[in-house]
């Protein structure tokens, strides 16, 4: 089962920056949470924050307290152990191209020093089921490479990559915005049937998608969380302007 998020004053910079300005909300576990908004308003950024990779840069800086459960990843882990806990997929499938299928979904689980080789199949097997790529793949998983498949397979195969290591959150940064209609279909599919097990944000341009997958929606405008209520409430009778004018396709 997944676990809630608890998102108060969290401010990001990058340099001189303020790239997020006092987001508070909380994300609600077992459920899609979306967030929508126009290029360069935060969305990567607050998601990056969420395990800790906002930090990876150099510029990089955050103040304010997020709470995975009963953790404050701030302050009571390391980031090695909050990006175990806190599973990453990003825009554009990024599979090891030079590792086997097998491989790829085996990599976090290998970095991490576990071994057991039975229980590796067993875990394999099982988060190429959970990212429904499991029929296409299972003749050739350590015959082909992560790169030779589809750019929706890819998609899928990152998903099972992060899967494997036993997440209790996803975060998804625009996940289909490089895929055909076909494959977008299937990811979000795959979101609807994931989110009984983890908690899931998707960062998505694509407000149909929004709207079909998340039942909870956050819109940010120039690095702030403007309105954060149901999809439902969101699209149909949102309670700021701002809001509105964007979903209405006014700026953005």
């Amino acid at each position: 089962m997944g676990v809630g998020i608890e998102v108060i004053n969290l401010n990001a910079w990058y340099g001189n920056n303020h790239t997020l300005q006092d987001i508070t909300l909380n994300i609600p576990a077992n459920h899609a949470t979306a967030l929508i908004g126009p290029s360069g308003c935060g969305k990567s950024t607050f998601v990056r924050c969420l395990n800790r990779m906002h930090e990876t840069n150099p510029i990089g800086r955050v103040t304010g307290t997020v709470r995975i459960g009963d953790l404050d990843i701030y302050k009571d882990a390391r980031p090695v152990e909050i990006r175990r806990r806190v599973g990453m997929v990003f825009q554009r499938p990024n599979p090891f191209p030079t590792m086997s299928i097998f491989d790829n979904v085996a990599a976090g689980l290998k970095l991490n020093g576990f071994r057991n080789r039975h229980a590796l199949d067993e875990i394999v097997e099982k988060s190429l089921k959970n990212s429904a790529l499991w029929d296409e793949v299972k003749d050739d998983l350590k015959k082909k490479s992560g790169a030779s498949l589809s750019g929706g397979q890819q998609q899928r195969l990152c998903i099972a990559r992060a899967l494997a290591v036993d997440p209790e959150v996803l975060l998804m940064d625009e996940p289909a915005s490089a895929l055909d209609p076909v494959s977008t279909s299937k990811i979000e599919d795959l979101i609807f049937q994931l989110k009984s097990q983890y908690t899931i944000v998707i960062v998505t341009h694509n407000m149909q998608q929004a709207a079909r997958v998340a039942e909870k929606t956050g819109f940010f405008l120039n690095g702030r969380m403007v309105e954060f209520d149901s999809t439902h409430k969101i699209f149909t009778n949102p309670s700021d302007k701002r809001t509105e004018d964007y979903i209405t396709g006014r700026f953005g």
